[in-house]
């Protein structure tokens, strides 16, 4: 087979065996909306999703978070810093114009060089680069700061631009002169408008309306596999029951995170079907403990009783888990002792089990001062995580339970996210999805160092020198095993110390009509290229 058709069908690209599924529009129903094209704008899941169907990166992932070729056929260390990724030929943009290394200098350049980006997470990786060249137009050099071994997975996350959306002279990776970048670096806007939504994507961006809808057309260009549809259309319903309810009325082919408890149902109903995943994605709480006061909490001594690990220890003690698991997740959901999944690089294989005992929550309470328990209030989306909304009022009466009278402010993401990013909760409900043991260490439990790419996400600002030790070797050990153990060392400390406190990680679930099948990811991506007709 074809190196890019064995690729393509890796992915999920494949197309359709008949013909009838080419030149179909295909709808579906997001219980998520993306935020924006821009595809350095904000790590989310949502946004990645629909980025890496107009975008391709360097390096893929399929749908078991296997990594894969994508931009670069392959890749290989000449020594523990550098690195060397041999380019894809003959690909070309949506708009015609040829790929080449030059096209990913501009990219990393670009993601240092994006003031509305949310959070730092696209910069981290460019800040662990010293220096990129391009050897030929598809030979990329990279080297690194320090010894990363996981660069690869890093650029799983940098989408590929057209260097031809800005005027430049010689690009270069000199992010002091602007790597030769001579007019203004693409905003925001230009990607929501469809003037700078330029890759090398399966498909290409037709319009995006913030609340909507998104439509996504074909690339005929596109170097792998044709897509199987030639239409695609996204539309955000944030409720599990209107979305549903589009479905079986036809409004909708596919859509995403059906209620569980509706699942029966679907079951039931002629010409419809589901995939229900497991998911590598961790709900969790992160708590302000790096500032007192804090703006969301009050205690009657004016301290900020989240900075004592007693009372982060009695939080976790208070809330259960598995109730939450079964009752609100329906039964699709896992109770998370640990942040990263237990199959995953560095998880640790038999974490301790975060017990639900009230009244050792209480006595942990008491211990540090606040026998009566303290005011707080607990911040969540409403529309990103599934049932983010009723999981918050959930850890509130648990939490109320043991004294802590907490109160919920549920937000739409939107609005969550930028509040969440300048610091402005004390105690909020976040998720991450994780490709290895040193994802969710990297962006929220280090200490917050932008420079070095390190605790982007931390806005707890906890800092722990002995776990930034641990993880920092663990980022520049090349053993896989010493890897590991310090992966594991750093997980054992953050559970010891508990910045953030793990509740269950997500199962994920798409629904559709007869005649299609979706392909469940790991990753929990939604895309029209896992969509296949069936006959």
């Amino acid at each position: 087979m074809h190196a890019a058709a064995a690729l393509a069908a890796a992915l999920g690209f494949a197309a359709c065996a008949h013909g009838q599924g080419h030149g179909d529009t295909l709808k579906i129903g997001l219980a998520s909306e993306p935020t924006a094209i821009d595809p350095h704008y904000h790590q989310a899941t949502p946004n990645g999703a629909l980025d890496s169907q107009i975008f391709d990166t360097l390096v893929g992932q399929d749908s078991k978070g296997n990594l894969a070729p994508l931009l670069a056929t392959s890749w290989k260390t000449l020594d523990d810093k550098t690195w060397v990724f041999n380019l894809r030929q003959g690909v070309k943009f949506s708009n015609g114009a040829p790929f080449s290394a030059q096209d990913a200098i501009f990219t990393f350049c670009r993601m240092v060089n994006n003031p509305q980006a949310i959070s730092g997470a696209f910069k981290s990786i460019v800040n662990k680069l010293q220096d990129v060249q391009a050897s030929d137009p598809h030979t990329l050099r990279i080297t690194t700061r320090a010894p990363y071994p996981l660069l690869p997975h890093d650029l799983t996350r940098a989408a590929i631009l057209s260097s031809g959306i800005v005027q430049h002279g010689p690009i270069t990776f000199d992010l002091p002169h602007k790597c030769g970048v001579t007019g203004p670096w693409p905003r925001v806007e230009d990607f929501n408008d469809g003037k700078d939504a330029i890759g090398t994507g399966p498909y290409k961006l037709k319009s995006y309306v913030k609340g909507v809808g998104i439509e996504l057309v074909r690339n005929d260009g596109y170097w792998g596999k044709k897509p199987e549809w030639k239409d695609v259309k996204f539309v955000p319903v944030p409720n599990a029951g209107p979305r549903l309810t589009g479905l079986l009325a036809g409004d909708f082919d596919v859509i995403e995170s059906p209620a569980a408890r509706d699942l029966p149902r679907i079951k039931k109903t002629p010409g419809f079907g589901y995939v229900a995943t497991p998911s590598d994605r961790v709900i969790f709480l992160q708590l302000d403990v790096g500032r007192s006061p804090s703006p969301m909490v009050k205690a009657p001594n004016g301290k900020n009783p989240l900075q004592d690990v007693r009372v982060r220890r009695a939080i976790s003690m208070a809330i259960d888990r598995k109730t939450i698991a079964e009752r609100i997740m329906s039964g699709m959901a896992t109770p998370a002792y640990q942040f990263i999944h237990k199959n995953m690089f560095g998880a640790l294989p038999n974490p301790p089990v975060l017990k639900y005992d009230p009244q050792a929550a209480k006595k942990l309470l008491a211990e540090a001062g606040y026998p009566d328990g303290f005011d707080l209030t607990i911040s969540s989306p409403n529309d990103r995580y599934i049932n983010d909304g009723q999981i918050a009022q959930a850890v509130a009466q648990y939490l109320s339970r043991v004294g802590i009278r907490t109160k919920v402010d549920a937000m739409t993401r939107a609005v969550y996210f930028p509040k969440r990013a300048k610091r402005e909760f004390s105690f909020s409900l976040g998720g991450w999805s994780s490709d290895d043991g040193s994802s969710f260490p990297q962006y929220w439990i280090t200490s917050y160092a932008p420079d070095l790419g390190l605790g982007t996400s931390n806005y707890g600002r906890y800092s722990n020198p002995e776990l930034d030790q641990a993880f920092r070797k663990a980022l520049t050990t090349i053993d896989p095993d010493q890897r590991a153990a310090l992966l594991r060392k750093t997980l054992n400390l953050a559970l010891a110390d508990l910045p953030c406190i793990p509740l269950h990680f997500e199962s994920s679930i798409w629904a559709f009509r007869k005649g299609l099948t979706y392909e469940g990811r790991a990753d929990q991506y939604t895309l029209a290229t896992s969509v296949h007709a069936v006959h």
